[in-house]
């Protein structure tokens, strides 16, 4: 019976044995997520017990508090500007056909359960076919895939939001550049970022590699691809409903430091969460700039997905805001950047001490004090949860950073492939290299 794990741990090719395999294993880990939330399951989602048993949700806290089980849809509710639903257009859609799917009208506590449980089904069906998408991405190394379908940060994280349908639009999105499909690339990653703003941050990555290679048209192509995506998708609304169609974006400009941003370490300043926007999205363009110095001054082409995870990670280690589930984003470009497991282990339990630490504090405060009365030791603990996970954040990115400045380090390129998600760009001569003459990448 151990055969095939043994054998799917050291899978190379994604075969059809390898894609069942990993199947099951992301079944295992849909089951324990499932697990994770039982308490809530069975009791519903008491204001302070949810956070003291970490099974808080968006999809239960907004089903109910935004229209939804009156089946009235995102954008068009007539609630007032304060219960309108703050979110990209994309994930309002998911989050309005799947209330409507539910059988009767109004809130009860068994159409809440039902509404959470859709949405939770749909998003291990996204975390499937993200298991599925890496392992095909990462090429002579499909066992990798193995981390993202037993990934702690996703099992934890998989049923509070919606972001699952946004890291499966990206992946999907790599993997169709991969396999030099342009513009179904730039569709793709345009739908994501019409779920979730970072999506549309890849195409950084993408434009680095095509100056690079010299083949900007393929960077415009997908570019122009995404764009129109993008606005497909967003242009109905734009028109229809303006305001509550921004309001994700004026939210996401006024709202304060969110907990486990750095920046809660500079709310005693008084700063208002403009100017800390103002900020962050200022430091978060320099050190984008600074990737792409580092991708267009490396001695040998970086891949893409070293790329892609440094540009993720910086936009939220300086982000305004970093909630749990934004782990999900970093997981299946890590295991396509640097697939190690000690190191992406302890980089999970990591995340898992930061996320039992997250909802302890919040349990507390939500409670009254009722829970863990006036101790300080559950701030402390979370404080240290947040320290860490930044810490370790930095950690994978300079080792990243290494990796692309010292080439014969990286465990990926150790199997003979140059970069399995260059798509079109894989093997071409550089032909603009920044300090240097370009040179083949044979």
């Amino acid at each position: 019976m151990m055969q095939p794990v043994k054998d799917l741990f050291r899978a190379r090719e994604a075969t059809r044995p390898v894609i069942i395999g990993l199947l099951l294993l992301t079944a295992v880990g849909a089951a324990i997520a499932v697990l994770t939330k039982q308490w809530c399951r069975v009791n519903g989602w008491p204001d302070a017990e949810q956070h003291l048993h970490m099974c808080y949700s968006d999809f239960t806290q907004l089903f109910g508090t935004r229209g939804m089980a009156d089946k009235l849809f995102p954008y068009f509710t007539g609630l007032p500007a304060e219960q309108a639903l703050e979110y990209p257009v994309l994930l309002a859609i998911i989050a309005g056909l799947t209330a409507m799917a539910i059988p009767g009208i109004g809130f009860s506590p068994e159409r809440q359960l039902a509404y959470f449980d859709l949405n939770s089904a749909l998003s291990f069906v996204c975390w499937a076919v993200i298991v599925v998408a890496v392992a095909y991405a990462a090429r002579h190394r499909s066992r990798d895939a193995i981390m993202v379908a037993l990934a702690p940060g996703i099992i934890l994280t998989s049923q509070l939001n919606w972001d699952l349908w946004a890291v499966m639009l990206a992946m999907l999105g790599l993997l169709a550049f991969s396999r030099k499909h342009i513009v179904l690339a730039g569709v793709l990653l345009g739908l994501g970022a019409a779920a979730k703003l970072y999506p549309f941050f890849l195409f950084g990555a993408i434009l680095v590699l095509c100056l690079r290679t010299g083949r900007m048209r393929h960077f415009w192509v997908s570019l122009g691809s995404g764009v129109a995506a993008w606005l497909a998708i967003n242009v109905p609304f734009m028109l229809t409903a303006f305001d509550e169609w921004s309001r994700f974006y004026t939210f996401s400009g006024d709202r304060p430091a969110g907990n486990s941003s750095m920046w809660l370490a500079f709310v005693w300043t008084g700063m208002d969460g403009s100017t800390m926007s103002y900020l962050s999205n200022g430091l978060f363009g320099i050190a984008c700039l600074g990737i792409a110095y580092l991708g267009l001054t490396a001695k040998r082409r970086p891949r893409m997905a070293q790329l892609a995870f440094l540009i993720v990670a910086a936009f939220l280690l300086l982000g305004k805001v970093y909630s749990p589930q934004f782990v999900m984003w970093l997981i299946p470009l890590y295991v396509l950047a640097r697939p190690k497991w000690r190191e992406f282990l302890l980089w999970q339990g990591i995340e898992v001490f930061h996320w039992v630490f997250v909802w302890l504090w919040s349990a507390k405060w939500v409670s009254g004090l009722k829970y863990f009365g006036d101790s300080w030791a559950i701030e402390i603990l979370y404080g240290i949860g947040i320290v860490a996970h930044m810490a370790m954040l930095t950690y994978i990115c300079v080792k990243i950073i290494g990796d692309i400045r010292h080439p014969e380090r990286d465990v990926v390129r150790a199997e003979g492939d140059d970069d399995p998600l260059a798509g079109p760009l894989e093997g071409l001569e550089d032909k603009f290299v920044l300090g240097r003459k370009a040179t083949s990448q044979a």
